[in-house]
């Protein structure tokens, strides 16, 4: 990351299964941060303790229901429900013990009120960890279940009613998510992580797993999905593989409409 240097760096969640030590690392990072904690990272812990303190270690990085800015990049990151399971929605008793017994109605609201603060001069960057509902019910679909039949749409409700919400006034440019694995469970190759839709916006999830892994030469190389902006213009849209040294090896891009909103 020092020797890529970018702009700021986004967190889908699912750090660690409530192990706080790499909490503190992504925190210690000296970029712009922006963390959406997923259903793992509440551990086993049913009281909200865990969270608890995952949220006090993140302190400002932590983007839940929130807008996260910056000055250097101007840039605003949206956060959507943390520690989602997807399935359409559900808190679990965790989340319940820290933030209350949120409604979908009262989640959806959360997320546009946060998006209604981003400047018109700045792209608006939705962060979650379980996409929303609306992008596919095929087991290979970016947000698909794909470990039990018949597969169906494993996405976020509560996220999908905000996206309408916002499209009235300002679609997304950039909806970053992971928690459902790029690679298919029983062999069944890979699922869709990068698409557009017919209003412009970009899905990209995120979650190559395991992150660090081996090329076909047994070198190691590292997972990281990439944007780039123009002013409030998507330009890029990338996965990438890096070795160690922030060499690139491997590239997926995603071909941007021309439409996408200036």
């Amino acid at each position: 990351m020092n020797a890529l240097q970018p702009d700021a760096v986004l967190f889908v969640g699912d750090l660690s299964d409530g192990d706080l030590r790499l909490t503190r690392r992504i925190t210690a990072l000296p970029f712009p941060l922006a963390v959406i904690l997923g259903n793992h990272d509440r551990g086993g812990d049913c009281s909200g303790d865990l969270l608890r303190q995952q949220l006090a270690l993140l302190g400002g990085c932590n983007c839940g229901w929130t807008r996260l800015s910056w000055t250097h990049p101007a840039l605003s990151i949206v956060g959507a429900r943390p520690c989602s399971a997807g399935g359409g929605f559900h808190l679990s008793k965790a989340v319940e013990a820290v933030f209350g017994p949120i409604t979908l109605e009262e989640s959806a609201s959360r997320i546009v009120a946060a998006a209604q603060q981003v400047p018109e001069d700045q792209p608006l960057i939705v962060l979650a960890h379980s996409g929303p509902t609306g992008l596919g019910s095929d087991a290979s679909s970016p947000c698909g279940r794909d470990w039990k039949r018949p597969a169906i749409d494993w996405g976020d409700r509560d996220l999908a009613l905000a996206l309408d919400s916002m499209a009235s006034q300002r679609r997304p440019d950039l909806v970053v998510f992971g928690h459902m694995h790029h690679q298919l469970k029983r062999g069944h190759g890979l699922r869709r992580s990068l698409l557009q839709d017919r209003g412009g916006t970009a899905f990209v999830n995120a979650a190559c797993v395991p992150r660090c892994g081996l090329d076909g030469k047994d070198q190691p190389v590292l997972h990281l999905s990439w944007a780039e902006f123009d002013g409030r213009r998507l330009t890029h849209v990338s996965h990438r593989w890096y070795t160690p040294e922030a060499v690139l090896v491997h590239q997926e891009s995603l071909p941007l409409q021309d439409a996408v909103a200036c």
